[in-house]
């Protein structure tokens, strides 16, 4: 067993998975009863590990191979001497190894008896094996008081491959979901297991391998961590000057916005960029300059040619932290549009960018799930639902790179599909994604790619945010980020 962001990279769907087992049980290698036994050893090593000063163990188990999953490992918990309580209903045309499974756990001295909610909130360890992957549809109004009552109670909880309830696809359920201490996934990862609400539900998320990585096709996506990183930064040549190291201006900051545009332009610096210009509203000059003088400062009032040389200066852009939904930003926007450089839009920039038709390949968009709505015309609800649809979507629309914030953070080109489990909800404080935004600028300024930039910068804020975390996440500012950042560029 290996912790997820301790493995290769791939993710799958479970479709994919699917089609490795029946791939691994082809070539003759393995029959599918061996794989749920595989899994229910895995499973009981696992309790074996972490519930060594547990001796009563209830198994909640389903109607397919989770449950034989579940109905393995069960039995091994008996034959080492647990004392082990089985919840089940009767299934009424149960596969071959679900049969071989409930067979040996009453061989083995196992008994089945009915879902109970109140021996349910009595235990202390619960292993979860009702659904799996098998999930379609709504939940019936059994298996929703089951799910409730798992959650309700003070029960460590471990879950066979998915969290009963959870879309392993998507990471999303329709009514309710185990919520786990830690999930076991069998095979592969599941794509959805690393974004949106499967970050709350998995718990610690770990792997059984099963045999099956030589069966595995194509990755539907990839996983990014800081390990995956490594040398991502190469040290600089001993003569560089700041010119050498990028050229940034940041646009934004409409009146009683500074601080969006502040952040933006030090989380800029702080990602390694030469030298940064901030554009804004004149009145804000004292708030960026005397708080950090290393910026660069340009008023604005009116888009003029100043504004344009200001912006033809620079070697990448970014807009949007603070801009404003009024004439002011929207014009700094067409202008930002009209320029050759590659840019991050962010923020209000994509408030402004809904209303106007454009399309660009060099860009980076970086809108939360509040942002993809209006961009997408659909509810957050919609977006969250599917997370990993919302990003195609998004994508087909306006182009370029897209990074669709949120827990397990997506990075989307048109061709790889990058999910990044990072970071902490201590980053729901306010002006978190604006330093998200310059720190991509700054990176894009550097040289690297709108994809690399974009999946750098998101680990890179996600890892401070976690190294800043270390102080408590309740009360965390964008601001307390900022050492991290410097800390980061030069450990990666």
């Amino acid at each position: 067993m290996r912790q997820a962001n301790l493995l290769p990279t791939s993710l799958f769907l479970t479709k994919q998975v699917r089609a490795a087992e029946l791939s691994a049980v082809n070539s003759g290698g393995v029959s599918l009863y061996q794989l749920v036994e595989r899994a229910g050893a895995a499973a009981f090593q696992l309790l074996s590990e972490r519930q060594a000063n547990t001796n009563e163990v209830l198994v909640l188990a389903g109607h397919g191979n989770n449950g034989a999953d579940a109905y393995v490992t069960a039995s091994l918990l008996l034959e080492a001497g647990f004392d082990v309580t089985l919840q089940a209903t009767a299934p009424s045309t149960p596969s071959d190894e679900l049969k071989s499974a409930i067979s040996r756990f009453l061989a083995a001295g196992g008994e089945v008896v009915e879902f109970c909610n109140t021996a349910i909130s009595e235990a202390e360890v619960v292993v979860d094996g009702l659904l799996g992957t098998g999930i379609t549809g709504e939940l019936n109004a059994e298996l929703t008081s089951v799910i409730d009552a798992v959650n309700h109670s003070h029960a460590w909880v471990l879950s066979l491959d998915v969290p009963s309830g959870l879309n392993p696809d998507t990471g999303s359920y329709t009514s309710t979901a185990i919520e786990a201490d830690v999930t076991l996934t069998f095979g592969a990862v599941k794509q959805g297991l690393l974004t949106g609400r499967a970050r709350h539900h998995c718990g610690e998320l770990l792997i059984a391998e099963l045999g099956l990585t030589d069966f595995l096709p194509e990755p539907s996506a990839m996983q990014i961590v800081s390990s995956q990183c490594v040398k991502a930064f190469v040290p600089r040549r001993r003569d560089a000057h700041k010119g050498d190291c990028g050229k940034v201006s940041i646009v934004g900051g409409d009146y009683g916005m500074a601080g969006a545009v502040r952040l933006a332009a030090e989380g800029c610096l702080r990602s390694g960029a030469g030298l940064v210009t901030v554009i804004s509203r004149p009145e804000h000059q004292l708030i960026v300059s005397a708080t950090r003088p290393e910026l660069m400062f340009w008023g604005c009032e009116l888009v003029d040619m100043e504004v344009y040389l200001k912006l033809g200066w620079a070697s990448a852009l970014v807009i949007g932290p603070g801009l404003g939904t009024g004439d002011w930003g929207y014009n700094l926007l067409k202008a930002v549009d009209l320029s050759d450089k590659p840019c991050v839009i962010d923020a209000d920039g994509l408030n402004q960018l809904k209303g106007m038709p454009m399309r660009r390949k060099d860009w980076v968009l970086t809108p939360h799930p509040g942002e993809a709505a209006r961009l997408l015309g659909v509810s957050i609800e919609e977006v969250e639902q599917d997370r990993f649809k919302a990003i195609e979507l998004l994508h087909e629309e306006y182009g370029g790179v897209i990074v669709l914030k949120g827990a397990g953070t997506l990075i989307f080109n048109g061709e790889s599909l990058t999910v990044a489990p990072v970071g902490n909800p201590g980053l729901a404080s306010g002006g978190c994604g604006d330093v998200l935004a310059g720190v991509i600028g700054g990176l894009m300024a550097q040289g690297y790619t709108g994809m690399e930039a974009a999946c750098l910068g998101v680990v890179i804020h996600g890892e401070a945010a976690d190294l800043a975390a270390k102080s408590g996440e309740r009360g965390m500012l964008a601001s307390d980020l900022m050492p991290y950042i410097r800390q980061l560029v030069n450990e990666i």
